[in-house]
């Protein structure tokens, strides 16, 4: 059993989104207690900016005409592939920044379909695998917030993991992240406590739908 575990957080301390993937992943590898993790931390360790854009021009098919930067792009959105193709199971956790896509986790993806194995005319090699989306937004976006429709980040998320690439996807989602930390969201504590531990409860089932998805 083999689990790719992606997280975004550009935090080193503190991060809700860590702290709740890795209750997911707690869950998983109760269920597969001899189970491989393959990890990789975007937020901490960026995918390069430009290695995308050497990536997708880049002559593949003349390995000699390719720069040096060409070809480590190349090879590094291979590596990214690889990891992919080779998990068995999906836990990317993604914070929302600025209301809006995580620039490392859309570096990632941008790199990721370069390779011509997860392409969209690739066929969906991945379709069918279980994965968990664990999305953290320091607000609250829901209907009839202030800020209803603020997240731009979510539905973009959803589109590439489900639709592109074809993944058994669940979700887990945590908001008010921030109560705590800004003080203009002090009056929402006993609100954000239910919310955390609701999304805990969901991390936890959503892990032991893992563990079940390669069991059965």
């Amino acid at each position: 059993m083999s689990l790719f575990r992606l997280d975004a957080s550009i935090r080193s301390h503190g991060s809700t989104s860590r702290a709740i993937a890795d209750i997911v992943e707690k869950s998983w590898l109760q269920g597969n207690p001899d189970a491989t993790v393959t990890r990789r931390h975007i937020g901490l360790e960026p995918v390069p900016a430009t290695a995308w854009a050497q990536s997708v021009t880049a002559n593949r098919g003349d390995a000699a005409s390719m720069t040096d930067e060409e070809k480590e792009s190349v090879a590094l959105a291979a590596t990214l592939a690889e990891e992919l193709l080779d998990a068995e199971a999906f836990l990317l956790a993604v914070p929302l920044y600025n209301f809006g896509i995580s620039q490392h986790f859309k570096a990632w993806v941008d790199l990721v379909v370069t390779d011509p194995r997860l392409a969209s005319s690739a066929g969906q090699p991945l379709k069918g695998r279980p994965g968990v989306l664990v999305v953290v937004r320091g607000g609250a976006y829901g209907p009839g917030t202030p800020r209803d429709g603020w997240d731009h980040a979510s539905s973009w998320m959803r589109r590439i993991l489900e639709d592109v690439w074809g993944l058994d996807l669940r979700v887990v989602e945590s908001e008010f992240s921030l109560v705590g930390v800004n003080p203009a969201l002090d009056q929402f504590k006993e609100i954000a406590a239910e919310m955390r531990s609701e999304s805990e409860r969901l991390a936890a089932e959503h892990g032991r739908y893992l563990a079940g998805a390669l069991t059965h």
